[in-house]
C-alpha cells in the first residue's frame, strides 16, 4: 500500500535537472515533522515548505499495488518521444519506496528521480538520488548523484558535507522571511568555493507547482 498526497505535472525547479518538465508523485508522511504546524517548533526539520499530509490533493490516495501507482503516474505524462522523467518527493519518499515500485515505474519506462533528505538508504535501481540534509539529523545515504543543502543551516554548515561522495553539490537560500540575507550569503560562498553551484526555487519564480 502507497499513501501518496498528490501527482502531478510540472518542472522540476531545484538542482541539477531545474526546468526539465517531469511528473511529480508526492508520497504523504515524513520521519522530520509530522506536516502538522503545531509541531513544527519540535521538528526536526522546522523550515518544510511544503503540504506532504494527507492523500487529498490530485490524484492522491492509498495505492494498493505498485502497478496501479505506475499506471496513474503514466497518465500525467504527455504524449511524447522523450522518455518519461518523474521525481518521487514527499515528505520523505524513501519511508515507502520499494523494488516492487521501481520495478513498475521502470517497466512504464520512466527514468526515476528521488528527492530524500538522506535519513534511509536509497534502495537499488533508482536512477537519480537528490540528498537534502538537514541540521543534527544523522546522514545514511553518503553517497549519490546531487547533494542539495538548504543555506544557511546552523550545524549543517557545507563543509561538513564537501567530500561525500555526490556527483554535484549544490546550495539553495533559505527561503522565508530572511531570503534576501540567505541569497547573498549563498551567493557569497558559492563564488568562493566554485564546486558548488546556487539552485533557485526555479518554480517559484514563474508560479507554477
Amino acid at each position: 500500500m502507497y499513501s501518496v498526497k498528490e501527482i502531478f505535472y510540472s518542472i522540476q525547479g531545484e538542482g541539477y535537472y531545474s526546468g526539465r518538465a517531469a511528473v511529480f508523485c508526492r508520497f504523504s508522511g515524513c520521519n522530520l515533522w509530522s506536516g502538522k504546524e503545531k509541531d513544527r517548533e519540535q521538528a526536526l526539520c522546522k523550515f518544510c515548505d511544503t503540504d506532504f499530509a494527507g492523500t487529498d490533493g490530485t490524484g492522491g490516495g492509498l495505492y494498493e499495488t505498485a502497478n496501479l501507482l505506475a499506471q496513474t503516474i503514466s497518465r500525467y505524462w504527455p504524449q511524447s518521444d522523450e522518455r518519461p522523467f518523474m521525481v518521487c518527493t514527499g515528505g520523505e519518499p524513501l519511508l515507502q519506496m520499494d523494488a516492487e515500485l521501481i520495478a513498475a515505474l521502470h517497466e512504464a519506462k520512466f527514468e526515476i528521480a528521488v528527492e530524500t533528505n538522506g535519513t534511509i538508504a536509497a534502495p537499488k535501481g533508482i536512477d537519480w538520488v537528490c540528498v537534502s540534509p538537514k541540521a543534527g539529523v544523522k546522514l545514511v545515504q553518503t553517497g549519490g548523484d546531487e547533494l542539495k543543502l538548504i543555506y544557511p543551516q546552523t550545524g549543517a554548515e557545507p563543509e561538513r558535507y564537501a567530500k561525500l561522495n555526490f556527483r554535484h553539490f549544490f546550495l539553495q537560500p533559505m527561503d522565508g522571511s530572511c531570503r534576501g540575507e540567505a541569497l547573498r550569503q549563498t551567493l557569497e560562498y558559492v563564488l568562493a568555493h566554485p564546486r558548488w553551484h546556487i539552485s533557485v526555487q526555479l518554480h517559484k519564480i514563474l508560479d507554477v507547482r
